[in-house]
């Protein structure tokens, strides 16, 4: 049955219940069973409460998108922790990022990868989502090339690097995880996965030194 909304406090109350039942949906089923009338379901109301919070569907999904991007700059400053050593910055970026990708798979799916055909973010959305996340590590890259921890010309193109080394290392364990284990594997367990995750970066860092 349809929530009436009458004010814009109810409105916003509903956009959220809408968007924290998109994210049930999300983590229990999979990006596959977004639809709006299982949304709309789980957050008791009727779809036209999704029409009239985000437009379409895929105002919905934009929606979730950006919510994902904001929840992995909260764990990401969250590791951060007070550091202010430049590379012990970066190598919490490193862990935040991974502790997000780990603790909230399909979401982390939703926001990389491509689980639904139809669904691409424009390039403006995308480029303000991922800059959100990604300056945290350039401002850290930065630092580190100010004060000669590093050797670059460019510290956002170091940053750059670094970023694709985490997401690679952590999206290769996220699919591990999702898998049978590999006895003998680099990635056996979480504990593994974070060392390895750690001599990436590292080793990344010695070289741009």
């Amino acid at each position: 049955m349809p929530r009436a909304v009458s004010n814009t406090k109810e409105l916003g109350a509903l956009r959220h219940d809408l968007l924290d039942a998109a994210l049930r949906v999300l983590r229990d089923r999979g990006a596959l069973h977004l639809t709006l009338r299982r949304v709309a379901d789980a957050a008791a109301t009727s779809t036209m409460g999704i029409y009239t919070c985000f437009g379409s569907r895929a105002g919905l999904l934009e929606a979730i998108y950006e919510h994902g991007f904001r929840l992995l700059h909260e764990a990401m400053s969250r590791s951060l922790d007070g550091q202010t050593d430049p590379n012990a910055r970066i190598m919490g970026v490193a862990h935040g990022y991974r502790q997000f990708a780990l603790t909230d798979p399909a979401l982390y799916a939703l926001m990389f990868e491509r689980p639904l055909p139809d669904f691409d973010p424009s390039p403006e959305q995308r480029d303000a989502a991922l800059r959100l996340c990604f300056d945290l590590l350039a401002e850290a890259a930065s630092a580190a090339a100010q004060s000669g921890l590093i050797r670059a010309s460019d510290p956002e193109r170091a940053a750059y690097l670094v970023w694709t080394t985490i997401h690679g290392l952590v999206s290769i364990e996220l699919t591990c995880s999702l898998r049978s284990p590999l006895p003998g594997w680099f990635l056996n367990s979480r504990e593994e996965g974070e060392r390895v995750l750690a001599q990436g970066v590292q080793a990344l860092l010695a070289g741009l030194s």
